[in-house]
């Protein structure tokens, strides 16, 4: 998730309003389909052997677990407000960054949730290793992020701007 303190949520409005309606759908609409599938294969006998009642409730939990996730999301979501544009990296921010000093080895990415996004930008998480190495750090600043192989990443600063969506 997209958090600057421990657990607040950028998103835009178009994105909470996504999420809101999936959550109200899951919450109502589709937890009364899954209930009569699972009603109707109950109804079909033996449930040890009753391929039909086992997908339904596995398909149940899956909904179930999805409605917690957007619950949890939406009670810390930020809604329309972007961080300061002073070019410290936070979430929210568009950050462009060189590896190992070397201004021609640049990538530019979206500190934020897949949510608060648009998908026309590459996003990492603020809690990702990169997001992490990032967060709280100036323009013009190193940080150093821990990669998969267990050694340590530096990269420099070059820019840091709010996400316009």
């Amino acid at each position: 998730m997209t958090q600057t303190s421990d657990n607040v949520t950028w998103l835009t409005q178009e994105a909470y309003n996504q999420l809101k309606a999936e959550l109200e759908y899951l919450s109502g609409p589709a937890r009364t389909e899954i209930a009569a599938k699972i009603a109707a294969a109950r109804e079909e006998g033996d449930l040890r052997e009753n391929g039909g009642y086992h997908a339904a409730k596995e398909e149940q939990g899956k909904q179930e677990l999805r409605v917690r996730q957007l619950t949890q999301l939406l009670e810390h979501a930020k809604v329309g407000e972007s961080p300061a544009d002073d070019g410290v990296v936070e979430p929210g921010m568009v950050v462009t960054i060189a590896f190992d000093g070397d201004e021609d080895d640049t990538m530019t990415f979206l500190l934020a949730s897949r949510e608060y996004a648009s998908g026309d930008i590459e996003t990492y998480s603020p809690q990702s290793p990169l997001g992490v190495g990032v967060h709280g750090k100036k323009v013009g600043e190193d940080a150093q992020y821990e990669l998969p192989n267990g050694k340590i990443a530096t990269v420099k600063i070059l820019d840091a701007k709010p996400y316009g969506g």
